[in-house]
């Protein structure tokens, strides 16, 4: 579990002894299943909190890993759902009717179904053109928050290009377009790339994805080289002291220390037009646990998406639900948006008469 402490990795483990599977026993040395996280301030994290990658099946809602033929079976049926309704148990999330909301999403896991390989995913086109409605309903005061770089967001959200905050934070994209950018010394950079290359060619199935300022070492699709692409990632950051590892489900990305999703949303909230508004964001992943801290700090609406403990406020089961809750959102703001335009007009006949 996660203390307050500054230390950059820790182990434990939230899982039950029917969970563990035959190559367990050599999995305890370094995957108890939490590894690392590092955040700029000290933070309390559940300890029941988990890595969901060790058990040798797909599911699309619950995120767990396989290359299977059946997770491709699960993989295209997803790809053919369309936005179902809200379930029962999600009539608990706050009614978003009479105020102003500034929206912050996360994308895999969250608006995209999580897949088998990063390229794989993609938003339906019904919640593209709903995220364009939001955007447009509350004057732009939307914004892309993950692991992602800003241009890969871009081609998910088409057509809409709104503001971003890309690789957990180290690279953002205001409202007025500006990009700001943490980068790596070129030196750093190339010794990184070299040395996860090299060595992750080695093993079959696992695939590094480069970010330009971080790197994402996948192994949804090879979970048997889990124990070594963590020793891997740990091995480089003990070498270089600035950078921090980032655990992931069937991911661990090596990053700057000091970005995160929770900065990139405070920072957000301070610029038009998210300033002054209630902030919401909606994440599935450890990655996103600074963000909801930052956004019930602001007295916001956190929801994570999917099972695990969390310090986000509501819930919804799955990537589904999440589609059909922000159909509710639109509808919603588009009726205040009717009534105000009535009312507004009441006011003038009256003031008239």
């Amino acid at each position: 579990m996660f203390a307050r402490s500054d230390a950059r990795w820790a182990v434990g483990s939230g899982r039950t002894k029917q969970q563990v599977n035959p190559r367990e026993s050599r999995h305890r040395s370094i995957s108890g299943i939490l590894l690392l996280i590092s955040f700029s301030n000290a933070v309390n994290l559940p300890s029941t909190a988990s890595f969901r990658c060790i058990k040798p099946f797909f599911y699309v809602d619950d995120f767990t890993c396989a290359g299977s033929q059946a997770a491709s079976a699960v993989i295209d049926q997803n790809r053919r759902k369309s936005v179902t309704p809200v379930a029962a148990n999600n009539e608990q999330l706050p009614s978003l009717s009479g105020g102003l909301y500034a929206f912050f999403f996360d994308v895999d896991g969250t608006l995209a179904a999580i897949q088998s390989r990063p390229d794989e995913a993609f938003i339906p086109e019904p919640v593209r053109q709903t995220l364009q409605s939001l955007y447009t309903l509350s004057n732009g005061a939307l914004a892309l928050v993950s692991g992602r770089p800003i241009h890969e967001l871009d081609m998910l959200a088409a057509p809409l290009r709104a503001p971003a905050a890309g690789v957990h934070g180290a690279e953002r994209r205001g409202a007025d377009g500006e990009l700001h950018r943490v980068s790596l010394p070129a030196s750093m950079g190339q010794e990184l790339s070299a040395a996860l290359h090299t060595a992750m060619a080695k093993w079959p199935g696992t695939q590094l994805e480069t970010k330009g300022m971080a790197f994402a070492l996948h192994y949804r699709r090879a979970v048997q080289y889990e124990d070594e692409v963590m020793q891997l990632a740990y091995s480089l950051v003990e070498r270089f002291p600035t950078l921090a590892l980032q655990p992931g489900k069937c991911v661990v990305e090596i990053k700057p220390q000091g970005v995160d999703k929770g900065a990139a949303i405070q920072t957000f909230m301070g610029e038009a037009p998210f300033a002054g508004r209630i902030p919401v964001f909606i994440g599935d992943d450890l990655t996103d646990e600074k963000g909801f801290l930052a956004v019930n700090a602001l007295q916001g609406i956190s929801v994570k998406v999917g099972e695990g403990s969390s310090q986000a406020r509501y819930r919804l089961k799955g990537v589904n639900e999440v589609h059909a809750w922000l159909e509710q959102i639109k509808l919603q703001l588009e009726q205040d948006k009717t009534t105000s335009v009535r009312s507004q007009g009441y006011e003038s006949l009256s003031g008239r008469i």
